[in-house]
């Protein structure tokens, strides 16, 4: 069953004035006389008369540099010459595309429910078959190709609860506070969603970090709300300023109604692990303000640097007492893309909820009905994520050896890409913390800047040109007036990952002395 939305009806007055401004021209332009000498009807959608919030969504990690890139792979591949042999792609996140290789107990477990006959097959581990039949038991038809709950599949919502409160070290989960979802960014969608209300000055205004994950930008903006920007401190490692986030509170309140405050963290595409007393700063401040607390925790398991260590919002907020926790309304998020899974084709996610108002909460359970459930394989690599592999089960060592080798590499070259670019001179790289990318900051020579509308935009658009290196301007995630970054992933093999630092040292070396 499909659900729809009606649509807006025009009075005979709005028809003949083009329903508010849409169809111009009307007499002129539905029909006209085509070369051949027939009649073609104008188009009914057109760039004038589609929805104009579409238009404002930009998306750079997907941007023109990457459509570029897959230009030049086409040109290489058709023997086209060009001054490198490969376009190495650093723009995104994807992990197996970039050679990281799946976790085999997950794919063992997602091949079983795919094809029950493998079952038979002696091949497999019995962890992996007892999963399997887990999880195909709570499928309808025992088939994964079934429609699941719209909140997801029960018994995975209930293992996800087991697995946040394993983590928070006990603080209590609730299955019906857990929403399974078509990746991270399904959840955060949807909450924003939620929070959108009010017009002019009364508009919800969203708080965001500087830099950002374009997702939350190309958002706010399809939504029509109020994106409000909060700088975070490049000098002291990307950190959030308590005094910065009430700055941007305050002038925001001129125009605007700021209804809530996002946090990523570890941060995309900083890198940063947020202290445990930073957090509950952040808190302090959403309690104070009437926020909304948004944490998007992808890459809960992705710290690298000593001293630094994940604390998830919901386990500080707790324990902070019921002053807080009985109050300030948060929702979580978490997924199969990133951390040592990378399994980002699966779409696989949740959001938990906490301190929802009921009658909201039965809202967004009628809004996830729309949209009919999550994909069933990405909720069953969710299960799999938070229940693996326990001590003594047969693939227990395999997976705690595959785990283990992938987050060590993982950091590794997280220091190997901020020693090398901080040898560059004119590029400066903060310690990669956590997550998967760097966010260094480079000098652009005066010339250039004038020669470019976009310099940041311009050297990483040359640097491909010249060397096959796809990144990301950091214009694409904000940044201060008058500073300019690139981002990279820090993902291509160890191998890989050398040859295109290296390349980058040699481009700006180069591009430097061309605009000097």
């Amino acid at each position: 069953m499909r659900a729809g939305i009606a649509p807006q009806k025009c009075s005979a007055r709005e028809v003949q004035s083009g329903c508010g401004g849409a169809a111009r021209s009307w007499g002129n332009s539905l029909e006209k006389m085509s070369e051949n000498g027939l009649m073609s009807r104008a188009k009914v959608l057109t760039i004038d008369t589609m929805n104009p919030t579409v238009k404002k969504v930009e998306y750079a990690v997907r941007g023109p540099i990457v459509q570029r890139a897959v230009e030049l792979e086409r040109e290489l591949s058709e023997g086209m010459k060009k001054p490198f042999v490969e376009v190495i792609r650093a723009n995104i996140g994807d992990a197996h595309a970039m050679g990281q290789q799946p976790i085999t107990f997950f794919r063992q477990v997602l091949a079983l429910c795919s094809y029950p006959e493998l079952l038979n097959d002696s091949t497999f581990p019995e962890d992996a078959k007892s999963r399997a039949h887990r999880i195909l038991q709570s499928c309808g038809g025992n088939s994964m190709g079934s429609y699941s709950a719209s909140q997801g599949i029960d018994s995975v919502r209930q293992d996800v609860a087991r697995y946040i409160e394993r983590r928070d070290g006990g603080v209590s989960c609730d299955p019906d506070d857990i929403y399974l979802t078509t990746g991270a960014s399904d959840g955060i969608v949807t909450m924003l969603k939620l929070l959108m209300c009010g017009e002019g000055a009364a508009r919800t205004g969203v708080m965001i970090s500087i830099p950002q994950y374009p997702l939350y930008s190309a958002a706010l903006a399809e939504l029509g709300a109020v994106q409000i920007n909060y700088y975070l401190n490049e000098e002291n490692c990307w950190s959030l300023d308590i005094t910065e986030l009430q700055r941007a509170l305050d002038e925001a309140r001129l125009h605007c109604n700021p209804r809530a405050l996002c946090i990523i963290n570890p941060g995309n595409p900083t890198g940063q692990v947020q202290s445990r007393e930073c957090i509950e700063d952040v808190i302090r401040f959403a309690a104070k303000e009437r926020l909304f607390l948004m944490a998007d925790e992808v890459y809960q398991d992705n710290v690298y640097a000593d001293g630094c260590q994940f604390h998830s919002f919901k386990k500080v907020l707790f324990e902070m007492g019921p002053e807080y926790s009985n109050t300030v309304e948060l929702a979580s998020f978490h997924s199969t893309s990133k951390c040592y899974m990378g399994e980002c084709g699966f779409r696989g996610g949740y959001m938990e909820i906490i301190n929802m108002d009921d009658d909201v909460k039965a809202q967004l359970t009628k809004l996830v009905s729309v949209r009919l459930c999550p994909p069933v394989p990405g909720q069953a690599l969710m299960d799999l994520v938070v229940n693996p592999p326990q001590p003594g089960e047969p693939s227990y060592d395999n997976f705690i050896k595959e785990r283990t080798a992938t987050l060590s590499v993982l950091a590794e070259k997280a220091k190997l890409t901020e020693q090398v670019l901080n040898t560059v001179q004119g590029i400066s790289c903060n310690p990669v913390q956590g997550a998967m990318y760097s966010f260094p900051r480079i000098t652009i020579p005066k010339k250039a800047i004038e020669e470019a509308l976009q310099p940041d935009m311009f050297y990483c658009m040359k640097m491909l040109e010249e060397t096959g290196i796809c990144l990301v301007p950091g214009s694409g995630f904000g940044q201060k007036e008058g500073t300019y970054h690139f981002r990279m992933t820090i993902l291509p093999p160890t191998d890989k990952l050398q040859i295109l630092l290296n390349k980058v040292k040699e481009f700006h070396q180069k591009f430097t002395q061309q605009y000097s």
